[in-house]
């Protein structure tokens, strides 16, 4: 069982129930099920973990704002004006829209943001870009949800992407997550299809202390299958499953991750758990035809969005969250392993609006 948040010494408490969420806020004192902590939802077989210490998460934010800021300088230059008029919403119309948003959220913005300023008598433009940024909470929110495990033993997680999305990196910074959580972890290398990619695995499992499960040129289906039942059998808390990245213009290879997805289930019944999708946050709208198109084949749970830390626009989330909303476990800006952190809604739209 897992308990993963700092107990206070001096009262005795209750042993908490099997599982974990990822993560929610820290907390320093024990969690009655069925509480909140920040964004996850503490149920009767979960206890958040907690994220990173402040000082930490305060750091990563200003990473994620520096991502954004050529986003963030673009909308905001709206909002310099003396006066609220069409040319005012014109302007923050194609703001929006350059910022990857999309049509659909763009109108929704943009309605939402008309009716609040109405409504309030709002006279000053700088009022408007707070309104935004409240308006695209609310848009963002139904994306926070906290990634469970312990619920099944071992809780078999499922990844797939496009090439170069940053998928086998996303496995080894959440088996990172996991690891330090004190979940024990097992590797699959189901991704024979692109060179080199077993290795690469390889060294995340190497870093991280973990055990792999691979073949060389052995069937992604049949290395996914054994790793399953390896999990099982050794008493593993986590199978996280790296699956060959591929377009969904690849209909054959499409077709391979439904057969990893069959035969999981045969090794066992309630697997997989997971199937996350990792997106490159540079994609733009591409990467909302790439949610449609795996949604479609896997039945997707939950999305890790990478590398919003250079020429990322970052609107393609609240397209995602108006058009086709799959909840955000994760959101990357770096390379390294503290890069990856858990999707807040309010702090997404206020490093975007910075």
């Amino acid at each position: 069982m897992f308990s993963f948040f700092k107990k206070k010494p001096p009262a005795p408490i209750a042993t908490p129930v099997p599982g974990t969420a990822i993560p929610g806020a820290a907390t320093s004192g024990p969690t009655a099920p069925g509480s909140l902590i920040g964004s996850a939802l503490v149920t009767p077989i979960g206890i958040a973990l907690p994220d990173a210490a402040a000082p930490e998460r305060a750091k990563w934010l200003d990473k994620l704002k520096a991502g954004l800021r050529k986003t963030g300088s673009s909308i905001s230059t709206v909002f310099t004006g003396a006066q609220i008029d069409e040319a005012l919403y014109e302007d923050l119309e194609a703001a929006l829209l350059m910022a990857d948003t999309g049509v659909q959220a763009t109108q929704y913005l943009l309605g939402e943001v008309r009716r609040r300023v109405k409504e309030g008598g709002v006279t000053h433009p700088v009022a408007v870009k707070n309104i935004l940024i409240e308006v695209l909470t609310r848009l963002l929110r139904p994306l926070e949800k906290a990634l469970v495990i312990g619920e099944h033993k071992p809780t078999v997680i499922m990844v797939a992407g496009v090439n170069g999305a940053g998928k086998t990196t996303s496995i080894g910074k959440l088996t990172k997550h996991f690891s330090g959580a004190g979940a024990s972890v097992l590797l699959a290398a189901a991704d024979t299809f692109r060179a080199a990619a077993r290795e690469q695995l390889g060294v995340w499992a190497d870093r991280n202390t973990v055990e792999i499960i691979s073949q060389e040129g052995g069937d992604p289906a049949a290395v996914s299958f054994d790793a399953v039942s390896a999990g099982k059998a050794r008493g593993r808390d986590v199978v996280l499953v790296d699956t060959a990245g591929r377009l969904p213009t690849q209909l054959h290879l499409m077709e391979e991750l439904r057969k990893i997805r069959r035969v999981v289930q045969k090794a066992d019944g309630s697997a997989p758990h997971e199937v996350l999708l990792v997106i490159d946050g540079n994609t733009g709208q591409n990467a909302l035809a790439q949610v449609r198109a795996f949604d479609d084949a896997l039945k997707l749970t939950g999305l890790i969005v990478t590398k919003l830390d250079g020429t990322a626009k970052g609107g393609v989330l609240a397209a995602i969250a108006q058009e086709h909303p799959v909840p955000v476990y994760f959101i990357g800006v770096g390379e390294k392993i503290e890069d990856l952190e858990t999707f807040s809604a309010r702090e997404f739209a206020q490093a975007l609006l910075a």
